[in-house]
Order: C-alpha cells, then sequence, then structure tokens
C-alpha cells in the first residue's frame, strides 16, 4: 500500500514527439544531480517515444530508481508509465492500489491475536511488510525527479486517458498528502471482524481510504520509513512544504 508510492513523480516538460527513441539515448538522463537545489538536468534534446512504445525506455530510467529486487520486478512489468498512472489515481481516489503492485504486495496472510475477548492486530505482521519498507527506503530520491522530469509529458499523456477531472501533478499530490496524513497504529488496536476480513473498531481508523489503511496496518515503524521518503520526494519534484503534512 505504501508502494504507491514510492514512485510518486512531477516535474518540467520535455518536448513531446511520436518519434520511436533508442534505449542507448536514455543514457543522456541518467546524469547525477548538478549540486543543491539543481535535480533535473536538462532533457529538452531528447525525444520520448510514444506512449505505447514506451517500455524499454522508460524501464531503461527506472531502473536508476533502486536495485532492490522488489523494485525491479515491479518495474518490469509491462505498460510500466500507465500502470505507475493508475497507481497514483488509485491512492488520490480513495481506492485501493493493490491490484497493480504486483511483486510489491506483501507474502503471507494478515494475523491478528485474541486478548481479554477482543482482536488486535498481530505484531508479526510486521515480518510481512518489512521487503516492502525496505524497497521504498531503498528508492534514490534524485533519480525519482530526474526519471520524472523526462517522462512527464507521457505521465499527463497516460493520466488524460484516465478521462479524470484536473491534471496529473494534482492527483499525485493528492496521493502523497493522503498518504502522509495516516494516522501511525500500534499493536493495542482493536479490530472488528467483517465478513472475510477484519475492519477497525475505531470509527476513525475504519474511515481512513483503503490505501492508507494498508499503510496503517504496516506497522508504525514502516509506515513512518515509507512517509518519510514519501516527503524527500514530494519536496524534490516542487510540492511546496507548506502544503504537506507536518
Amino acid at each position: 500500500g505504501g508502494v504507491a508510492f514510492w514512485f510518486l513523480m512531477s516535474g518540467r516538460d520535455a518536448p513531446r514527439t511520436s518519434a520511436a527513441q533508442p534505449v542507448d539515448a536514455a543514457a543522456a538522463l541518467l546524469l547525477p544531480a548538478h549540486g543543491s537545489g539543481v535535480i533535473c538536468p536538462s532533457v529538452e534534446a531528447i525525444p520520448l517515444p510514444r506512449l505505447d512504445e514506451s517500455d524499454d525506455f522508460a524501464g531503461t530510467l527506472a531502473s536508476t530508481l533502486s536495485q532492490h529486487p522488489r523494485v525491479m520486478a515491479w518495474l518490469a512489468t509491462d505498460d510500466l508509465i500507465r500502470r505507475f498512472v493508475v497507481v497514483v489515481d488509485a491512492v488520490a481516489s480513495g481506492k485501493s492500489p493493490a491490484m497493480y503492485l504486483g511483486p510489491l504486495r506483501p507474502s503471507g496472510t494478515f494475523r491478528t491475536t485474541e486478548r481479554a475477548d477482543a482482536l488486535f492486530v498481530d505484531p508479526r505482521n510486521e515480518q510481512r511488510f518489512a521487503p516492502i519498507a525496505d524497497a521504498v527506503d531503498s528508492v534514490d530520491v534524485e533519480a525519482v525527479a530526474r526519471v520524472c522530469s523526462a517522462l512527464k509529458p507521457r505521465l499527463d499523456e497516460a493520466y488524460t486517458e484516465l478521462g479524470r477531472p484536473g491534471t496529473f501533478d494534482d492527483a499525485l499530490e493528492r496521493a502523497i498528502v493522503s498518504l502522509l496524513r495516516t494516522p501511525a497504529i500500534g499493536p493495542d488496536v482493536r479490530l472488528v471482524p467483517q465478513g472475510g476480513r477484519y475492519g477497525f473498531e475505531d470509527p476513525a481508523l475504519e474511515g481512513l481510504t483503503p490505501a492508507q489503511k494498508h499503510l496503517a496496518r504496516m506497522g508504525a515503524r514502516h509506515a513512518r520509513v515509507i512517509q518519510d521518503k514519501l516527503r524527500q520526494i514530494a519536496l524534490a519534484i516542487g510540492i511546496p512544504r507548506e502544503r504537506l503534512p507536518q
């Protein structure tokens, strides 16, 4: 649930083109940052492939984000740009992005424990989510800003295809802010059975969006790791600090 994040991007537009672009040209985008405050190098001279032909190009750029096996496995999925935009839209719209996350989803099943005739989150659940938190923490923030600067026109195009109101930038900020607003929960949070799953007994927690619940159930320590990375990314891509939850 937290992954939806970890890839959140925005940035300057690169020129639009319908010409296919050799993957080797992406190497010009994989430059280090040029110093404090300069995160996205200029990419005006490099045309982008069409959205339908962008997987190799986008995958080459995105490979600089992290070498974590789970991140690399997700980046190897087809239609990467559209898939990422759908994840952002799901989180921004208050829906679950789980079905689009594939290799980033946790293994095993959610556990509960019973004490004094009440159900609680089993602390052992944190073991399921440790690899996900590690994957998010491995993401290079400056690389995110460079990649988003290069792919921004195609991200906008993919979002327009969804037919949603507003812009991809708007959805991106809503998604980040929503996850940053997710409260931390500890082992003393009570659960109630809801059919084949469990809900929170506290109405305020049960009122969280599905994406926020995914993040909350990861445990306070893992959620904090993901939120810290999201905040770093938000600032790197230009979201003003005053628009982010404290």
